[in-house]
C-alpha cells in the first residue's frame, strides 16, 4: 500500500497559522463576552441596591405615618401580599426571555425577599422541623432572606402567630393526592387570624442518601408516611425489600441519616440541602402532578390584587336541604366556588360547619353580595380572608 505524500513544510505552517489565528480570535470573543457580562453584572449589582434604598425609604414613611396617627397600630405593616403578587405577576408579563417567565419571578421574589428584610425582618413560623415540604413552602413564598421557624404542630403555628412571636405562618391546607389537613381547618375555629396568602407547592420525592451510607447494604428507608405513600408503587419496583419506617416528617427522615450507614430517605430538595444529602434518585413520586396548598395566616386584611381568593368558614342550622341554601347566593350572584370541606361543629353533636373557597375579594360587589345572602340562611359566617392567587 502507496504512502501518501507528506505536506510541503509551507503548508504545514500555514495551517498551524491558521489554526492558531482562529484560537486566537474565538479566545478574544470570550474575553468581550465576558467583559460585556462583566459590565452588565455591575449594572444589576447597582440597580439592586437602588431598589434596596427605595424599599428603606419605603419603610421610613409608613413608620413616620404610623407615629403621626394616634389610631394606628403600634406597628407599620411591611409586607404586603397584594403588592407582592401584583410584581411578581408583571415580571413574568413583561418578560421576553431566554429565562423562563417563572424563573425570572423566582429571581425577582428573592430580591423582593432582601429588600423586605431591610425594611423590617420577617419572621415566619411554619410546620417543622427544617427540611419539609412546608419549609420549602415557606421559603418559596417568603424568599430565603425571611427568618424561617419550625414548629411542632400547626396549632403551635397558629399560636406563635397570634401572640405576635411570629409575623406570619405557614401550615398546610390540602394535597391534591391525600385531600385535606383537618387539623389546618380546625385551628381556623378556635383562632382569629385571617388567610392572607396561599402557596401552591408540586412535590417531588427524592431518594436520598449521605456521604457514607453504603448503597449496596441499603436495608432501611425513612420517610413521612404520606411520602411512602405517594412512593409506593416505585419502591415496590426499586426496593421491594427494604424496610420502611414512617417517622414524623420528612425533616426527620433526613436528620437520621447522619449517623447510619444503611439507611436512606424520601424528602425533597430542601431536605437534602439543609442536611447534605446526596439524590441517589429524583421525582420518584408515583404521581408526578402531585401538588399541597399551603396557607399564609396573619392578622391583617388584604387588599385587592386582581386576582384573589376568598375563604368562608359557615355554621348552618341542622336541617335539610342546609348546604344547597348556603350555595344557591353564590349561583345567584356568578361567584366560582372553588372548593369546600365539612368539618364537626365542636362541641355539637352532629352538627357541621363548611369551609368554602370562592373566586374574587370581598371587596368585589358580587362576593359581598353572595356573603350577605348566606347570613340570614345560617348559624354565623366568619370570613377567613380575601388573598392573592398563588402566583408561583
Amino acid at each position: 500500500m502507496s504512502e501518501q505524500p507528506a505536506a510541503p513544510q509551507s503548508e504545514s505552517l500555514h495551517q498551524d497559522s491558521l489554526a492558531a489565528s482562529t484560537t486566537s480570535t474565538d479566545q478574544e470573543f470570550l474575553t468581550r463576552l465576558r467583559q460585556k457580562i462583566d459590565a452588565v453584572d455591575c449594572e444589576i449589582q447597582t440597580l439592586i441596591n437602588n431598589r434596596a434604598k427605595l424599599a428603606q425609604q419605603v419603610a421610613i414613611v409608613k413608620k413616620d405615618e404610623v407615629s403621626k396617627d394616634p389610631k394606628a397600630n403600634k406597628d407599620p405593616i411591611f409586607y404586603r401580599p397584594e403588592r407582592e403578587a401584583q410584581v411578581l405577576k408583571a415580571v413574568m408579563a413583561r418578560n421576553t426571555g431566554p429565562i423562563a417567565d417563572e424563573k425570572m419571578a423566582r429571581l425577582f421574589r428573592e430580591i423582593m425577599s432582601v429588600c423586605l428584610d431591610l425594611e423590617a425582618p420577617q419572621r415566619i413560623a411554619f410546620l417543622g422541623p427544617v427540611g419539609t415540604f412546608t419549609h420549602a413552602a415557606a421559603l418559596k413564598h417568603f424568599g430565603k432572606a425571611a427568618d424561617t421557624i419550625p414548629l411542632t404542630t400547626i396549632t403551635d403555628v397558629f399560636r406563635e402567630v397570634e401572640a405576635g412571636t411570629a409575623m406570619y405562618g405557614v401550615v398546610p391546607v390540602e394535597n391534591s393526592s391525600e385531600g385535606v389537613v383537618n387539623h389546618t381547618l380546625d385551628g381556623f375555629l378556635s383562632s382569629s387570624l385571617k388567610i392572607i396568602g396561599e402557596v401552591e407547592l408540586p412535590i417531588h420525592q427524592n431518594f436520598l442518601v449521605a456521604e457514607h451510607t453504603k448503597v449496596d447494604g441499603l436495608s432501611r428507608i425513612y420517610s413521612h408516611q404520606q411520602s411512602l405513600a405517594q412512593c409506593r408503587h416505585w419502591l415496590d419496583v426499586n426496593f421491594p425489600n427494604i424496610e420502611r419506617v414512617a417517622v414524623s416528617s420528612n425533616g426527620e427522615a433526613a436528620r437520621r441519616l447522619k449517623n447510619e450507614w444503611h439507611s436512606a430517605a424520601i424528602a425533597g430538595d430542601v431536605a437534602a440541602a439543609e442536611y447534605g444529602l446526596h439524590k441517589l434518585y429524583s421525582n420518584i413520586e408515583d404521581n408526578p402532578s402531585n401538588t399541597t396548598r399551603f396557607l399564609i395566616v396573619g392578622h391583617e386584611a388584604v387588599a385587592p390584587s386582581g386576582q384573589d381568593k376568598t375563604s368562608i368558614v359557615v355554621s348552618a342550622h341542622d336541617k335539610a336541604g342546609a348546604l344547597i341554601e348556603i350555595l344557591k347566593p353564590l349561583s345567584h350572584h356568578g361567584v366560582s366556588m372553588t372548593s369546600i370541606e365539612t368539618r364537626p361543629e365542636r362541641p355539637n353533636k352532629w352538627a357541621y360547619v363548611f369551609f368554602i373557597d370562592m373566586e374574587g375579594h370581598i371587596d368585589d360587589p358580587n362576593v359581598s353580595a353572595a356573603i350577605a345572602d348566606i347570613r340570614p340562611l345560617v348559624k354565623e359566617v366568619r370570613v377567613l380572608g380575601s388573598y392573592p392567587k398563588a402566583v408561583l
